[in-house]
């Protein structure tokens, strides 16, 4: 089924029969990447342009050209692009889409995922900009949760930590109020709640929502998400101190609940290596789940699937 739009930009795009037609190509996917690939993309070529620092999000977009036969080229760091110039961010996509044939970007500030997609020749997908949304990472968060749950409809998810600045939980809480009887307890300290847009949308939808400052209160829950206290939304350094370990999951915690834990990495000691051999942890599955997710979106957007 191809998808009713050119770019991807951000989560309020997307209807349920979207996700669930991603999902369904995400899978398909998986088993075209546990079969060495394909070459369905030959020919094309994806720019991963990351001016804000990145490492699952950007080499899983690559690997998901690659393993479907299309190439890569790349941009990394503001400092090594002509933005560090002044060029415009609508000027740079404008240039770019006259050499590829789609472009995923990164960049720190909030609105500039429009701000190329209004441009872009080529279709384009966010690949998290700023504060904002991370929709392929809520995507990919999505096809965790199928897998490890079985099902989205009726899901109780706890988020824990930056729920401010932390634009995984955003995109992730968006897509799942698109699903029947999902509940949410969001846990954060009271300077990092989840933001009004988010609330906002929740409440209009009916679906019911808990805020605390008690990580005990989500152990309850069916999957448990951390996050990390995002040192770099912070102005003030001694804010950022007080807060990062605010939130700490152990084992002891999760062994003996049928909870599945996640994290869109990278960690800093919000959730303890002794939570990595239990069968429960799904985190590092999540990551590699960004694979077949993005091999999806590309195929998809670029009309192949």
């Amino acid at each position: 089924m191809p998808l009713p739009f050119q770019h991807l930009v951000s989560t309020k795009q997307l209807s349920r029969e979207d996700t669930d037609a991603i999902l369904a190509v995400a899978a398909k996917m998986e088993r075209v990447m546990e079969a060495g690939g394909s070459d369905l993309l030959a020919g094309k070529i994806l720019a991963a342009l990351f001016y804000e620092p990145s490492t699952r999000t950007r080499l899983s977009f690559e690997s998901a050209m690659h393993r479907l036969g299309g190439k890569v080229v790349s941009a990394v760091g503001m400092q090594f692009s002509s933005l560090y110039k002044g060029e415009t961010v609508q000027d740079t996509i404008n240039v770019i889409g006259q050499y590829v044939d789609i472009i995923a970007m990164r960049h720190p500030e909030q609105g500039s995922a429009e701000q190329a997609a209004s441009v872009s020749p080529v279709p384009f997908i966010n690949g998290g900009d700023g504060p904002g949304e991370h929709p392929t990472q809520g995507l990919l968060d999505l096809y965790t949760i199928q897998k490890e749950r079985g099902a989205l409809d009726g899901a109780h998810i706890a988020m824990v930590g930056d729920l401010k600045y932390g634009r995984t939980v955003h995109s992730l809480a968006l897509l799942m109020s698109l699903y029947k009887d999902v509940r949410f307890i969001f846990i954060a300290p009271k300077e990092l709640p989840m933001p009004e847009k988010v609330i906002k949308v929740l409440k209009e939808k009916g679906i019911p929502y808990i805020e605390t400052q008690e990580l005990e209160e989500g152990l309850q829950a069916d999957c448990i998400y951390m996050t990390r206290v995002q040192k770099e939304r912070f102005e003030n350094p001694e804010e950022y101190e007080r807060l990062k370990l605010k939130y700490v999951l152990q084992a002891k915690h999760v062994q003996s609940r049928a909870i599945t834990v996640m994290h869109p990495l990278p960690r800093v000691g919000e959730i303890a290596t002794d939570v990595d051999p239990l069968p429960n942890a799904a985190y590092f599955r999540q990551a590699r789940n960004g694979v077949p997710v993005r091999m999806a979106l590309l195929a998809m957007l670029l009309r192949k699937a």
